[in-house]
């Protein structure tokens, strides 16, 4: 099996994560174009991948010279049939629908070079199935970008069951060069890795609100100002060794009793989203959003970040 030679990609979506993919693949020196369903679209995803990439050198995350050769490298079409021939590596970030999803693959499969790598950016759905219509599945992988993915270092690699272990490593190596830091999720199972950690947390802090142990407010305190604050800089296993397995596992084998453990989400989950209380979108979740801005949060979120990225880069340069 030839060995990819990474110089060209595809980004297809225009959405939240197809122009962040785009960019940071540009910015490890690749060509990258934006695919989208018409011109207009893909220019729309251009255009949110130079504000993304504008807010990196503002922000001293990309130098001037670096960001200028970036953008050269970014481009945007409607082709899908014209481009995929062209590229090495083509990622997709559409909509999260199977069927959608293999007929997309199938066609890709048909038109790509058959060195050319085909990932697709799903958070859930299984590579093994998305792969299945096509002729070389051994290519085929997941790249699940973190939200919002110029900014957040992690990639999961996802393998399919006949997904080359060489091709999943060839990707890592792209994109630690692209500057993320890529991990491989050896099976393919629902959730991935990251999601079935967030998730196990997530059932958890919607029982203790379910059972009045606490608000939805303290629980988020608890979270950001607790064992989240550390967790950038101190791994799960790594506080757990330092503290000592036995008595790591004297209190999970206590707690665990009392955890959460239903094979469904928890009740509180169908009745919020059965009364139409969806969150921020419709006004009301777990906080009420006509008196919290949700552009607020994220934005929060995304400055506690590029500070976080700048501390980092500022450390690995002496600076």
């Amino acid at each position: 099996m030839p060995e990819p030679q990474f110089s060209a990609a595809a980004v297809i979506g225009t959405g939240m994560m197809g122009p962040g993919i785009a960019l940071t693949l540009a910015l490890g020196g690749l060509r990258a174009t934006i695919l989208s369903r018409t011109g207009e679209g893909a220019r729309t995803g251009l255009n949110k991948a130079c504000a993304q990439l504008h807010a990196l050198k503002e922000n001293g995350l990309v130098d001037a010279a670096a960001a200028e050769e970036a953008a050269g490298r970014l481009a945007a079409a409607a082709e899908l049939d014209a481009t995929v021939p062209e590229v090495d590596l083509v990622i997709e970030s559409g909509p999260e629908n199977m069927e959608f999803k293999q007929g997309l693959f199938a066609r890709m499969d048909a038109l790509a070079r058959p060195e050319t790598v085909l990932a697709s950016n799903t958070s859930s759905l299984s590579i093994t199935a998305v792969a299945s219509r096509c002729a070389r599945p051994e290519r085929v992988l997941t790249t699940h970008f973190w939200n919002p993915p110029h900014l957040m270092p992690l990639v999961e690699i996802v393998r399919g069951e006949k997904t080359s272990p060489e091709i999943a490593q060839s990707v890592h190596g792209l994109l630690a060069r692209c500057g993320k830091t890529p991990v491989i999720v050896r099976k393919d199972r629902p959730g991935q890795l990251g999601n079935r950690l967030q998730h196990a947390l997530w059932r958890e802090a919607v029982n203790i609100v379910a059972e009045g142990i606490a608000s939805a407010e303290d629980v988020d305190l608890a979270a950001k100002t607790g064992f989240g604050l550390r967790l950038p800089v101190y791994g799960i296993f790594e506080h757990a060794d330092a503290v000592g397995l036995d008595m790591c596992l004297y209190i999970m084998d206590y707690i665990a009793r009392d955890l959460y453990n239903q094979p469904k989400a928890p009740d509180l989950m169908f009745d919020l989203v059965a009364r139409g209380d969806l969150g921020a979108k419709t006004g009301k979740g777990f906080y009420d959003w006509s008196v919290k801005d949700v552009e607020a949060v994220k934005a929060r979120r995304d400055r506690f970040v590029i500070e976080f990225l700048r501390s980092q880069k500022n450390r690995s340069t002496g600076a």
